[in-house]
């Protein structure tokens, strides 16, 4: 993004143009770096490795203040939230202009089966027949609740899509190769397959809360998906966004900008008087028979060697996870 991109999204969440865009997307160097380029120049675009993989044509280098960034997108400047972290240690000055791609960077061999492109995404969908399609965006293993919010999704719908991120997460979050297993054998065992298409999303998680929320939805709609779930805390880390925060965003953009229709969902867990996984829409029983799990609890469980409650996730998926 250059300049005006930029700040028009960081202060109004809107491109130049007046498109719908929720997070900034730059490209930040040191003032040294920044120094050393010319606006009207290439400039390499490198790997890991030192590898070329794109050229941007630089139009402008311009600073920005970390600390406003932070509020705005983030609403907090607290450096022990991961995506104000990794702000705060990026280089000073941003540069700006189009990128002209060389070659891919490979993911890991693991995902590369998984890899389409949203023009890919939209062609298995036109090939299927499906209309409608609904998208989910997941950067944990997918457990009971998951489930249910996809299955009563696709119950309206021609077609589920299970996105999973498999770009940069929190150093505590289940590795995605492990991820991508659980997804592997929930579908394999407990959806039609016909009906769902699993592909990995090749983004990183900034934990912006309900502006990373719309940002996933924007993003899904290029894929192909007409709707996409939103449920409790979309996108959140640590407490810095109330549960439903998301769903205020949403509801501040008419249904023509976002061009993607957002299925709110409140938490759901399995109650055993109900004998099923609901939500307190569907259940009138009190917590007590409610069986909910904390991240930090399943991870307790899992470096016990213990097996996950099967109220909780399916046996293959905490089998996949017992195991790692």
């Amino acid at each position: 993004m250059g300049k005006r991109d930029y700040e028009g999204v960081v202060y109004g969440m809107r491109l130049s143009s007046g498109s719908l865009w929720t997070l900034p997307i730059t490209l930040a160097v040191s003032k040294d770096e920044a120094g050393e380029l010319k606006e009207g120049e290439d400039v390499a675009l490198l790997d890991s490795t030192g590898e070329p993989v794109g050229l941007l044509s630089l139009e402008e280098k311009f600073g920005y203040d970390k600390k406003e960034e932070a509020w705005n997108v983030y609403k907090t400047d607290e450096e022990r939230h991961p995506g104000v972290e990794y702000l705060y240690r990026r280089g000073d000055t941003l540069l700006g202009g189009k990128v002209k791609l060389m070659r891919r960077e490979p993911l890991p061999s693991r995902f590369e089966t998984y890899r389409l492109d949203p023009k890919e995404t939209r062609e298995v969908f036109q090939q299927r027949g499906w209309r409608t399609v609904v998208g989910f965006q997941t950067r944990n293993p997918i457990h009971r609740s998951h489930e249910y919010l996809q299955k009563c999704a696709l119950e309206l719908m021609d077609g589920l899509l299970i996105h999973p991120l498999v770009g940069k997460t929190k150093l505590d979050d289940i590795p995605s190769e492990v991820r991508l297993r659980c997804y592997e054998v929930l579908v394999e065992h407990y959806f039609p397959k016909e009906r769902v298409l699993l592909s990995v999303f090749p983004g990183a998680m900034r934990y912006a809360g309900p502006r990373e929320a719309v940002f996933h939805a924007l993003v899904r709609k290029n894929y192909g998906c007409t709707h996409f779930i939103v449920g409790r805390d979309a996108a959140g880390v640590g407490g810095y966004y109330g549960p439903y925060d998301a769903w205020d965003l949403f509801g501040r953009f008419g249904r023509e900008e976002l061009d993607i229709t957002p299925l709110f969902f409140s938490e759901t867990f399995y109650c055993r008087r109900c004998d099923a996984v609901a939500s307190t829409k569907t259940c009138p029983h009190d917590s007590g028979d409610h069986v909910t799990l904390s991240g930090t609890r399943v991870r307790e469980l899992l470096g016990q060697g213990e097996a996950l409650p099967e109220e909780f996730t399916r046996p293959e998926v905490s089998e996949v996870l017992g195991e790692w």
